[in-house]
């Protein structure tokens, strides 16, 4: 069961303490931040919580992309995958779900499979990170797939459809592979995250690492994951990318720093990241990243922080390590898609000890 906080007052003293804490403390800030902390330690987004929105018995749910539709509706487009396959599941059987609700809150109503691994293609082993965008009538399914339930095959590819409720078109190749041996980039093309730049093209940002150094290093997360940019005329492509280096790299910080599941919007001129912080503060946070021209990036702040700061839960089941962080973080807007209005998520935890989609209104930001 969940409690929320809803007295604003006590959430903000509550951040205010978390805040100091963060300042003055070595071992959640990183040294070489502690003269700055006055920026990096106070998180970007006011947020209330709603809960969790969308949970299903049988499955872990994960990646929850939301939509307005023509209908009013929000539309929500997430992995799932059998139960019995455990958390790691996602690697070798997720699918793409669709769920519809009547508003951002919930509760979320599975629909249909947009889509589901199919043989002998890139992606006949999982369908996963999705990432719903619409552009001139038409929408994009972004996703990435495998083809041996390991990490070196995960591709990104897209599908489209003329509505939310499919069919969906699907291509034989990815849209986008990842660099040649040795390179930054040699291991997978994953998590994609797309936005139509200042210039008129069409960004794919995509998270990948070395397979060398995925292979060589030791501990609980190995690899160093780096973000890189493609860009295309078209959002189907072909995408061409910008740099033989990352646009996004940590690999120069203690402790391994990295980040994941990147999201990217346009705001006042400015580009803005959301990410899931893989050890720049902690594993349990979020980080947001400002840019004047989506390539060179701010310094990390900390976006929101872990869960256990907004809601109280009972202790979780052994078998949830990730419970108390909210991971895969997708923005929806107001119904004028000029402001961000709600952060979705998923996370461990719920009703059946699996994992749901949690949602957030932000109150404030900035």
């Amino acid at each position: 069961m969940i409690e929320s906080s809803t007295n604003t007052e006590f959430l903000s003293r509550k951040r205010f303490i978390k805040s100091l804490v963060l300042a003055t403390s070595a071992v959640l800030v990183p040294s070489y931040l502690l003269a700055d902390t006055a920026v990096n330690a106070w998180p970007y987004f006011k947020l209330k919580p709603l809960g969790r929105s969308f949970s299903l018995e049988d499955y872990y749910i994960w990646c929850s992309s939301p939509i307005w539709g023509n209908d009013g509706k929000v539309h929500l487009f997430y992995s799932r995958w059998l139960k019995t396959k455990g958390m790691s599941g996602w690697i070798r059987g997720s699918e793409i779900g669709h769920a519809v609700a009547d508003s951002p809150e919930g509760p979320f109503q599975h629909k249909d499979v947009a889509l589901a691994p199919r043989d002998e293609y890139w992606d006949s082993t999982t369908c996963h990170n999705p990432l719903i965008k619409e552009v001139d009538g038409t929408y994009y399914l972004f996703y990435m797939g495998n083809s041996n339930g390991k990490t070196n095959t995960k591709r990104i590819g897209i599908a489209t459809s003329e509505s939310l409720d499919g069919p969906w078109k699907r291509y034989d190749q990815p849209c986008l592979l990842p660099g040649k041996e040795g390179e930054w980039d040699d291991h997978c093309t994953t998590n994609p995250a797309f936005i139509k730049g200042a210039d008129g093209k069409y960004w794919l940002y995509y998270k990948s690492w070395n397979t060398a150094e995925y292979n060589n290093m030791t501990g609980a997360v190995r690899g160093n994951r780096k973000y890189g940019l493609a860009k295309a005329d078209h959002p189907l492509g072909p995408y061409h990318k910008v740099s033989d280096k990352p646009v996004i790299d940590f690999s120069n910080r203690p402790n391994n720093a990295q980040l994941e599941d990147a999201f990217v919007w346009r705001e006042r001129n400015k580009y803005k990241l959301i990410a899931r912080d893989m050890g720049f503060y902690n594993h349990e946070y979020g980080l947001i990243l400002t840019s004047d021209d989506g390539i060179s990036w701010s310094e990390p702040q900390i976006a929101y922080l872990d869960l256990k700061t907004y809601v109280t839960e009972n202790e979780p089941p052994k078998h949830l390590k990730r419970f108390g962080r909210l991971e895969r973080p997708m923005i929806l807007f107001d119904k004028d898609n000029k402001r961000p209005k709600y952060i979705f998520g998923g996370t461990q935890g719920g009703a059946y000890d699996t994992a749901t989609t949690f949602v957030f209104e932000i109150v404030d930001a900035g």
